[in-house]
């Protein structure tokens, strides 16, 4: 099964070329978090996609996977 959320998140981290450590540190989250996300192993809570979202400066549907 495909993971929007998964691809979208780990593009996003590379596009702004960053780790994961930096970006576990941005949103409040660990390392491995960050790593159980872009490995579609965990699903974040709805306070951690809003700070997501915020920090990549886009929108919950487009950081979910859901619009382009």
């Amino acid at each position: 099964m495909e993971n929007n959320f998964a691809d979208r998140l780990k593009e996003l981290r590379t596009e702004k070329g960053i780790g994961q450590v930096e970006l576990s540190r941005a949103v409040g989250v660990s390392k491995g978090v960050i790593s159980l996300w872009e490995n579609g192993l965990r699903e974040p809570r709805l306070s951690n996609m809003i700070a997501l979202a915020r920090y990549f400066k886009v929108t919950l549907d487009y950081l979910a996977g859901v619009e382009e």
